[in-house]
C-alpha cells in the first residue's frame, strides 16, 4: 500500500494538474485496491481496522476507452528503432538477516510455485529473490519492514547492443549492467532515502525524491 501511495504521488506530480490523465487514474485505482487488501488482512489477522472506507475498483471501463484512443493515435514505427537500457540500483540496510529469511519464507508460502523445492531460504540473496517472485518482480516487492531502503538511482542509456541473458555466465552477472562510452545517458532519476546513518547512530532525515 505504501508503494502504491508513492506511485500515485509520482503520477499526480507528473500529470501537473491534468485532470484527465489516465496514469493518475490507474495509480488511484491501484492505491484504492491496495488499501482494501491491507484493511482486509489487518481485520482477518489481528481483528483491527484502518481509517479507510474504500471498496475495490475496476479498470475495465476506462481500459476500453483508453485502448481505443491509443488505436486512433497509432503512428508508424521509426525506420531505425532506438535501443535503450534502463538500469536501476537501490541499496538496502538489512537490520536482521533472520527476520528477512522469515519474511521470505512467509512470502514463498503465499505463492504457489510448482517448480519450487522444499529447501529453506538460503541467505540474503535467496530471500530477496523470493520476495520478488512473490510479488510483481519490481523493487516495490522489497518494501517490507525487514529491509530499510537507502539511496537509489535510475539511469536510461541509449545502447548499441542489447543484452542476451542466455549468454551471461555465472560469475559475470555484473557485466550485464556495464555500458560502453558510446552508450550515452538519456536520463537519470535520483532516489534519496529518508534513512541515514552517522557515526553508527541511525537517524531519520527528510529529503525530496
Amino acid at each position: 500500500m505504501i508503494g502504491a501511495a508513492r506511485e500515485h504521488l509520482n503520477q499526480v506530480r507528473a500529470a501537473d494538474g491534468r485532470v484527465d490523465d489516465e496514469s493518475v487514474w490507474r495509480a488511484y485505482v491501484a492505491l484504492n485496491n491496495a488499501a482494501c487488501e491491507y484493511d482486509e488482512l489487518l481485520r482477518t489477522r489481528f481483528d483491527e481496522v484502518t481509517p479507510f472506507d474504500v471498496e475495490p475498483l475496476e479498470f475495465e471501463d476506462l481500459d476500453v476507452e483508453w485502448e481505443q484512443t491509443v488505436a486512433d493515435e497509432a503512428v508508424e514505427p521509426d525506420p531505425e528503432p532506438t535501443l535503450i537500457s534502463v538500469r536501476q540500483r537501490r541499496d538496502y540496510l538489512v537490520p536482521s538477516v533472520a527476520a528477512l529469511l522469515r519474511a521470505a519464507e512467509h512470502a514463498r508460502d503465499q505463492v504457489l510455485d510448482p517448480e519450487a523445492d522444499d529447501l529453506p531460504v538460503q541467505g540474503i540473496g535467496d530471500a530477496v529473490l523470493e520476495l520478488l517472485h512473490a510479488g510483481d518482480g519490481t523493487l516495490r516487492c522489497l518494501e517490507v519492514p525487514e529491509l530499510t531502503p537507502l539511496d537509489g538511482m535510475v539511469v536510461v542509456n541509449d545502447v548499441l547492443d542489447g543484452m542476451d541473458v542466455a549468454h551471461v555466465p555465472p560469475g559475470q552477472e555484473n557485466d550485464a549492467f556495464s555500458v560502453v562510452d558510446e552508450d550515452s545517458v538519456l536520463g537519470r532519476l535520483d532516489e534519496r532515502s529518508f534513512h541515514v546513518e552517522r557515526g553508527g547512530i541511525e537517524e531519520v532525515a527528510g529529503s525530496d525524491k
